[in-house]
């Protein structure tokens, strides 16, 4: 009778990987906090410059932070549609620019030139139609590139990040639109699978229909699998108690209803206050302190209501405090514009001319991308276990 010998003892404890005695790195889930810190700061850092250079390598970073860091999750393959949509938001940019143009001048570069539709002298400032130059065109690409970029570094943390794990951070008055975001976050991953499904199962049908013809028998059975596993969600959420009030009295819902409402508007003109330079000072900065504390405190009110208990919370390591470093140092530097000139991150194309690479920020943008090794490994979906093949015993 074959005997199970004990599990060594690693002599550590609590949620962490364990150590490799191999001085390699265990795979393990980054906590999603770090993924959208870096995600974030990026982002931050894209919107200080409007150099194609440097939105293009903004672009190759997250590219490759995404590429060696994304699980198998459904959720993580879905990078390569906020590229999509980035190459459709330059798109529509470039066709405003060029239909909506604003004049030319002597030195452009035209192009060619579209009809001109007259306008009232009411609508005087925009003109419908006419010459278009090469310098109108780029300028409206690196505008739409900047707001591209900022999309993928919000596509690259929900790429990277579990929403599910996320949400387990969440403040308790929160979790309710936490559950809500999640589920919609999941929607269109799951209807892929059921395309995707429905159609393996045609093919092994020998179902022949194209086009059309080929559309009712894959979208009855997606509709179907998608209504049948909202009845299951429900089903679960309503036996896990979603919803419920809890110990929470009406006086403490209107109480905590005012304090968020009042810390809104409190930051909102802490904001105005520190973005116009002839506010008041009592508007920025301790208005933006007041409303802070007032959402909080509404935060912690309404939180009372939902118990919530945590099984193997996510730990906060050194991987998290490097990634999140680094994503933040990055935009630290470009917002400091110390060592190189502000006026690199936003060139002029009058004269036309090719932009220079300021190195500070191309470092900063490279460290950025320091995540994708500073990370740990993704967990690896376990294979599917391949029975090994029978043979005869030798005699």
């Amino acid at each position: 009778m074959a005997r199970t010998l004990p599990a060594a003892r690693t002599g550590r404890s609590g949620p962490g990987p364990a150590p490799d005695p191999g001085g390699r790195r265990l795979p393990r889930t980054l906590h999603p906090v770090a993924w959208w810190i870096w995600a974030l700061a990026l982002a931050t850092a894209v919107s200080r410059t409007n150099n194609p250079l440097l939105l293009f390598l903004v672009l190759a970073v997250l590219g490759y932070v995404v590429t060696v860091r994304r699980t198998e999750a459904p959720w993580a393959r879905g990078f390569v549609h906020y590229l999509w949509l980035a190459l459709t938001v330059v798109t529509i940019r470039v066709v405003f620019r060029a239909v909506f143009a604003s004049g030319t001048t002597p030195d452009d570069h035209i192009l060619f030139s579209l009809p001109h539709l007259p306008t009232p002298d009411w609508y005087a400032g925009i003109r419908i139609g006419g010459p278009v130059s090469l310098e109108a065109l780029l300028s409206a690409a690196t505008d739409g590139l900047r707001l591209a970029c900022m999309l993928c570094c919000i596509g690259a943390a929900n790429t990277l990040a579990n929403p599910k794990r996320a949400l387990r951070i969440l403040p308790g008055a929160l979790y309710e639109l936490g559950v809500a975001v999640t589920v919609s976050l999941s929607v269109a991953p799951q209807l892929v699978q059921s395309v995707q499904r429905v159609h393996r199962a045609r093919r092994l049908r020998a179902g022949r229909a194209k086009g059309l013809r080929a559309l009712r028998g894959i979208v009855v059975p997606v509709l179907e699998d998608a209504l049948e596993r909202s009845l299951r969600l429900a089903a679960a959420m309503d036996s896990r108690g979603y919803g419920r009030a809890g110990t929470a009295t009406a006086r403490s819902r209107r109480t905590t209803g005012a304090l968020m409402l009042l810390g809104m508007c409190g930051m909102c003109a802490g904001a105005y206050g520190l973005l116009d330079a002839t506010a008041p000072r009592p508007l920025g900065l301790p208005a933006m302190a007041a409303g802070a504390a007032l959402c909080v405190a509404g935060l912690r009110l309404g939180g009372r209501r939902v118990t919530r208990t945590s099984y193997r919370p996510d730990p906060w390591l050194l991987p998290e405090w490097a990634v999140a470093g680094c994503g933040l140092l990055s935009a630290v530097l470009l917002f400091a514009g110390a060592g190189f000139d502000p006026a690199a991150l936003n060139p002029a194309f009058h004269p036309l001319g090719w932009p220079e690479l300021p190195p500070v920020p191309a470092a900063a943008i490279l460290l950025a991308g320091a995540a994708g090794f500073l990370a740990p490994p993704p967990t690896a979906r376990p294979a599917a276990h391949v029975p090994a093949p029978r043979t005869e015993a030798a005699t």
